[in-house]
């Protein structure tokens, strides 16, 4: 009977066997003996700024009439808890509620950095020092942008600070400590490494992430995510998990952000923006195929808004790859760089227009924030593999289209037609092929007679939104 054992199947054979086994004892022993003592120090002398943030919000008034549900005694009690009560019925009123979650204090005087979400609505906040005094925090200001909030409190004596880091020096694969208070277990540290960086992951195209494995669960946000020097490289903000707990794939807001939007907080409780006034998309190897460039990098200028900074400078077409001075390898890049730069400022655009490479000169905008019957069917492609009809205004206002959009309605897409491997739906409105205005489906047949080489740039609008696609046409 051959019976083995997991020494044996693991073992190295001979004197070059014995050789290697001691060369890996030799490297295990040259580890830094005082690793664990170093990264204990660390944490000993940062913890003291890492806070807990209580955020909490009254009780809503519920109707007079209406009639609380009793769960208790009744037969499908728990299920209604579970999934929901029977419509014309009402839950119990709920009593105030609280949430918790972390921050770090940078200024002596009192001032704390958090997430916005984790005070987003709050009637009161309230901060939990290490040494467990409890004071009432002032919201200094608040960004949803990029979800961060400074926070200010009032003591009679100086309080522990950390530094901000250079997050764009950080490397991947270097070490991290992040330090908050998940599911309210305050000072908990978990280490890990930086996972990546450069990540998007937010609606707002302004914050920047750094990717860790380290522990970051519910209670955390808003925590600082140290490097090895005991600076703050990020601020922990949100997890990817199915299951609600870690798994490794935690997100911080990097720190060279936190620098620039906890200024303009401190100066006047807002951020201030800059503006271009124009939609941009990336740049896919299909479209760079498409409008014959070199490569796929900078934001492709897919719109202008009238009267906007970009407004007789940029055009739709444009590529946008430089700003300010700055490199803008892909569209992700412009809106932090100019959102950088202030309102009033002259600055530089480079783009690439028709092959050439050009600079441009203009004046930054301040930003203001985000402010049932079908149409007949006229054609049928089936090169492109859509059916389309006229843009009628009963369809322009279903769609939320202004009166400077032009083109033809897609009623129809074919399954694995060119258009549908381009991505192209059901509801969007085809407005040029290749530079041809296409607004009429025969104005469409004929851009596609004279179509060039494979793929084509498509300008489409969808629901309100212009993009380029390219498309490979059969």
């Amino acid at each position: 009977m051959d019976i083995r054992t997991a020494e044996t199947r693991h073992s190295l054979p001979g004197k070059a066997g014995a050789a290697a086994l001691g060369a890996l004892l030799l490297a295990a022993t040259s580890l830094p003996a005082h690793a664990d003592e170093a990264l204990a120090d660390l944490v000993e002398e940062v913890s003291p700024s890492v806070v807990t943030v209580i955020s909490q919000q009254s009780a809503k008034a519920m109707p007079a009439q209406a009639a609380p549900f009793d769960f208790e005694g009744h037969p499908f009690g728990e299920f209604f808890r579970r999934f929901g009560v029977p419509e014309g019925r009402q839950m119990p009123r709920p009593g105030p509620s609280q949430g918790l979650g972390s921050g770090f204090v940078i200024d002596s005087d009192g001032l704390v950095v958090t997430n916005h979400h984790v005070i987003d609505g709050a009637e009161k906040v309230t901060i939990r020092l290490s040494d467990k005094r409890e004071f009432t925090a002032e919201v200094v200001g608040s960004d949803p942008l990029t979800d961060l909030a400074l926070l200010k409190i009032t003591t009679d004596a100086e309080l522990p600070a950390v530094v901000l880091g250079d997050s764009d020096a950080i490397r991947v694969g270097e070490d991290v400590v992040a330090i908050g208070n998940p599911f309210g277990l305050s000072s908990t540290v978990t280490t890990g490494i930086v996972s990546a960086k450069g990540r998007n992951i937010s609606d707002g195209p302004y914050a920047e992430f750094l990717q860790t494995d380290a522990a970051i669960n519910r209670g955390n946000s808003g925590g600082p995510l140290f490097d090895m020097d005991g600076e703050v490289v990020g601020v922990n903000s949100a997890i990817y998990s199915p299951s609600g707990g870690s798994v490794g794939l935690g997100f911080a807001v990097t720190s060279n952000i936190v620098q620039e939007v906890v200024a303009d907080l401190r100066d006047d409780g807002k951020v201030d923006r800059g503006w271009l006034g124009v939609s941009i998309q990336s740049v896919t190897p299909d479209i760079a195929g498409a409008m014959g460039l070199d490569a796929s990098q900078g934001a492709l200028v897919a719109d202008v808004v009238p009267d906007s900074p970009a407004d007789g400078v940029l055009q739709p077409g444009d590529v946008i790859v430089g700003f300010g001075g700055a490199e803008v390898a892909d569209s992700a890049d412009l809106p932090r760089l100019v959102g950088a730069t202030g309102a009033g400022e002259d600055s530089t655009v480079t783009v690439l227009r028709d092959g050439e490479r050009v600079t441009l000169d203009l004046t930054v905008g301040e930003y203001k924030g985000p402010t049932a019957s079908a149409p007949e069917q006229d054609a049928s492609n089936m090169a492109l593999g859509v059916t389309v009809a006229p843009l009628t205004e009963t369809a322009r206002n279903e769609l939320g289209l202004g009166s400077t959009v032009t083109g033809v309605l897609v009623m129809e897409v074919a399954p694995d037609s060119p258009a549908a491997q381009a991505g192209l739906r059901r509801g969007d409105v085809i407005m040029k092929l290749d530079g041809q205005e296409t607004d009429t489906p025969q104005a469409l047949q004929s851009a596609l007679k004279n179509q060039g080489e494979d793929p084509a740039l498509m300008l489409i609008n969808r629901r309100g939104a212009p993009l380029f696609i390219a498309v490979d046409i059969a």
